[in-house]
């Protein structure tokens, strides 16, 4: 295969990847033109049909889904190979990307890794906070952190928090006129603000635990909410009862802001962990990353 022949199969790549001819075009800083005459060429070469062209953009074809997945793993082993190379300074550079969500940024991420970005002016950090589970290979992530019992089997896996407790809490004004709950079927009786998990697709059960013995409730609630922040809010203004991570009410509780109920039922729930697949490890920024983030 010639090299006009690899050229094109990588055109082919960021197309499919991006599905528009015009951000790959911008990809590669020439004209769409340009990009259309590389597929055509590719596919009159191997005499496959590998996109399908529509007033939209462009996707892949059967054979050219096939084809792309058996392509991307050395395309990017290829990247990072050249972007190693380009960052053999003393000082890391370049672009980190981590999926995560929005606890394990604020309390795990932020803390440890904004001194990063005074002492290496030269790094950038993305951080994307969602609560679905992504591949984050065909997303193109260098990482992700999520809960220990969340992380694929594949993946190189780095503990970067102890395990935690979640905590139900009101405040004092919202159990003003409501019997605080001993058991946690109790909360069937009040208003509770919930979460909604793109990944189950449903609204997350509440998760307690006693003597070894695990349940799952199902809570009622008017306020239903795609990230926690504003479950927290609803609960400070008194308008609902929420379920959290101890360490971000640990402050409300100690000045009166909210109280915890049920403290009998309170499960641990497994660290964070950050993951990734092997060959992003080469990366000087990387290897900063997950030095900053390792568990002391």
């Amino acid at each position: 295969m010639s090299m006009q022949d690899f050229n094109g199969l990588a055109v082919f790549i960021v197309v499919a990847r991006e599905k528009s001819f015009t951000r790959a075009a911008a990809h590669f800083g020439v004209s769409q033109s340009a990009v259309s005459h590389s597929i055509k060429g590719l596919e009159e070469k191997l005499g496959v049909r590998l996109l399908t062209r529509t007033t939209r953009g462009a996707s892949p074809t059967e054979v050219g889904a096939k084809l792309m997945r058996n392509l991307v793993p050395y395309y990017e082993g290829i990247e990072v190979e050249i972007a190693a190379l380009g960052l053999e300074r003393e000082k890391p550079a370049g672009t980190i990307r981590i999926s995560t969500h929005d606890h394990a940024a604020n309390t795990i991420l932020w803390p440890k890794l904004s001194k990063l970005l005074l002492e290496y002016p030269d790094l950038t950090l993305e951080i994307n906070v969602g609560y679905g589970l992504i591949d984050i290979v065909a997303e193109r992530y260098d990482a992700g952190v999520r809960l220990g019992d969340q992380v694929a089997k594949d993946m190189i896996a780095l503990r970067i928090s102890p395990d935690f407790r979640m905590v139900v809490v009101g405040a004092p004004h919202y159990f003003a006129h409501r019997n605080i709950p001993s058991h946690p079927q109790d909360l069937m009786s009040h208003n509770c603000a919930n979460l909604r998990l793109p990944t189950h697709g449903g609204v997350y059960a509440w998760e307690f635990e006693k003597e070894g013995r695990p349940l799952s409730v199902h809570v009622p609630g008017q306020m239903i909410f795609n990230t926690s922040p504003q479950i927290l809010t609803a609960a400070l203004e008194g308008y609902a009862l929420a379920y959290a991570p101890e360490d971000v009410v640990i402050e409300h509780l100690a000045c009166g802001r909210l109280i915890k109920v049920l403290e009998d039922w309170y499960p641990m729930v497994p660290g964070y962990h950050l993951y990734y697949p092997s060959r992003r490890h080469a990366l000087p920024a990387f290897s900063l990353i997950v030095e900053a983030l390792r568990l002391g």
